[in-house]
């Protein structure tokens, strides 16, 4: 088995939503939708600027990959490190991946000082974030056990107290059990089966990936 540490359990941002925010007259907008590459959420930022173009700033931040191997952020026109930054820590600090946001400015005339803007911002984000839809994803192993019907009993025992789901069960002259295990679960989950059932149950990893 691979080391576990080189994977990382993650969220996965399922639907997007908008939410508004307003501060001392200025326009907060968020909009987050997720995406799947650098390119798609290049194409989302260029999209809410074409839908908002008469707005004062159009500010953005994006996380993608399970380890949230991509980050990118832009101010906009903003002063430095007052919009794209941080709503990119409120990114990172939600563990949602594969996700872009854009945050558009109304200005209404009155200045909000560094510390309101930061606080903008992230407030407006944070609103939307509430609204979205998202997804546990974990990193497993696919795995079939075949066992005779007397260890089926065992397994399912073993299965269930780990939270572990049959996603397919085939019953013929043996059983047949299709299951996902989370990684770090995998060699212990083989171990209990294989002394449960006398060696008598056989284990094949099918595939690993995220489920």
């Amino acid at each position: 088995m691979a080391d576990i540490t080189e994977f990382e359990n993650y969220i996965l941002l399922t639907k997007g939503s908008e939410a508004e925010i307003v501060e001392k007259k200025s326009r907060f907008i968020a909009t987050v939708r997720p995406v799947a590459t650098e390119e798609e959420a290049v194409a989302f930022i260029e999209e809410m600027k074409k839908k908002y173009y008469d707005a004062r700033h159009n500010c953005s931040a994006f996380v993608i990959g399970s380890k949230g191997q991509i980050t990118r952020s832009s101010d906009d026109g903003e002063p430095s490190g007052t919009a794209g930054r941080p709503m990119l820590e409120v990114l990172l600090g939600s563990e949602i991946r594969n996700v872009a946001a854009v945050v558009t400015r109304y200005f209404g005339g009155v200045l909000l000082g560094t510390g309101g803007l930061v606080r903008a911002y992230q407030g407006a984000l944070k609103k939307a974030l509430e609204e979205c839809e998202t997804a546990q994803k974990y990193f497993g192993v696919k795995t079939k056990i075949k066992t005779d019907y007397n260890g089926v009993g065992k397994i399912q025992y073993i299965l269930a107290s780990k939270g572990i789901n049959i996603l397919d069960s085939v019953y013929g002259v043996d059983v047949e059990l299709t299951v996902i295990v989370p990684i770090e679960e995998y060699d212990r989950l083989c171990k209990e089966i294989t002394e449960a059932t006398s060696a008598r149950a056989g284990i094949e990893e099918i595939e690993k990936g995220y489920y």
